[in-house]
């Protein structure tokens, strides 16, 4: 059950993304561009597993992307704003399709598996 719970929640992510995204009037272009950016973060496992999932999970918690909005609705930079809501749609679209934070052990030891 919290397996498919997380699933339902990537997919609102990611709907409720676009939609602010298309709502804001933002570039689709920028989106397609910047949309599997949080993914170049899997680089750290060319250095070992633990630094892997420490830069894998970094780039895949809502807790970044949120700071970048608050920055964005704050300072009024309609490019910060724009590049968190693609970062939110990228980790939606990732719950939504079962990708997980991951743990140091292995790239698919994921947190979804523990649900």
């Amino acid at each position: 059950m919290p397996r498919m719970l997380l699933h339902v929640e990537g997919f609102f992510v990611l709907v409720a993304s676009l939609y602010f995204f298309w709502f804001l009037d933002f570039s689709w272009l920028l989106f397609l561009i910047l949309f599997l950016a949080p993914d170049l973060s899997m680089i750290g496992y060319a250095v070992n597993n633990r630094t892997g999932a420490i830069s894998y999970n970094l780039f895949h918690t809502y807790f970044l992307p949120l700071i970048l909005l608050m920055i964005g609705h704050v300072s009024q930079a309609p490019m910060c704003t724009a590049i968190s809501i693609i970062w939110f749609a990228h980790i939606g679209m990732d719950r939504m399709l079962g990708y997980g934070l991951k743990y140091a052990t292995a790239f698919k030891d994921t947190h979804m598996q523990k649900c």
